[in-house]
C-alpha cells in the first residue's frame, strides 16, 4: 500500500465521518466502503474504518451486511477492533424491543428545507408556555391553648447523662 492511498482512504474516512454526522448515512457508507478498499483492512486503522462501516450500515438499514462485516471483525488481528466487533455484533442480533407509538417522539424531516422554509419554520414555532407551580397549602393554624407545655423534665435528665458523659471521659483521660 502505498503513502497516496492511504492518505486518500484517511480522507474518504474523514469525509465518510462527516457525512455521518450529518446524517447522510448512505454517503457515508460510500465513504467507508472506499476508504477500506484503499486502506489495509487488517490494521487498526482499517479496524477503526470497518467499525464505523458497521454502524453507517446499520444507520442506512442495511442490517444484513452490518452483521455479516460485524462476524468478519470478530476475527480481527487488532485486539481492540475485535471487542468493539463483538459489542457491535451482540447490539446488531439482540431481538427488537415493541414500542408504542406514544412512546416516541417524530421529529420532522428538515432535509428539504431552504433558507425561506426555515424561516417559515421558525415563525410557526409557538413556545411552550410554562406551567405555574401550585401554591402549597398553608398549615392549620395550632391552637396554643391546646399545647401540653408542662415541663416533662427530658432537658434535666438529658443534661444528668451529658453532663456524667463529659466527667468519664475527663476522669479517664
Amino acid at each position: 500500500m502505498t503513502t497516496e492511498s492511504l492518505e486518500l482512504a484517511k480522507t474518504q474516512y474523514q469525509a465518510g465521518k462527516q457525512a455521518f454526522e450529518r446524517g447522510a448515512y448512505r454517503q457515508s457508507v460510500e465513504c467507508f466502503e472506499k476508504a477500506v478498499a484503499l486502506a489495509n483492512p487488517n490494521s487498526q486503522l482499517g479496524g477503526e474504518m470497518q467499525t464505523w462501516l458497521v454502524t453507517a450500515y446499520q444507520a442506512a438499514d442495511q442490517m444484513t451486511e452490518a452483521i455479516a462485516l460485524c462476524e468478519r471483525l470478530v476475527q480481527h488481528p487488532d485486539l481492540k477492533t475485535r471487542k468493539q466487533g463483538a459489542r457491535l455484533l451482540y447490539i446488531l442480533k439482540a431481538p427488537k424491543l415493541k414500542t408504542r407509538p406514544e412512546w416516541l417522539t417524530e421529529i420532522p424531516d428538515l432535509s428539504t428545507l431552504n433558507e425561506a422554509g426555515e424561516n417559515q419554520l421558525a415563525s410557526r414555532y409557538v413556545p411552550p408556555t410554562p406551567s405555574h407551580p401550585k401554591p402549597k397549602p398553608e398549615p392549620e393554624p395550632v391552637d396554643l391553648s391546646q399545647v401540653n407545655t408542662k415541663d416533662n423534665r427530658f432537658i434535666w435528665v438529658a443534661l444528668i447523662v451529658i453532663g456524667l458523659v463529659v466527667g468519664g471521659l475527663v476522669w479517664l483521660s
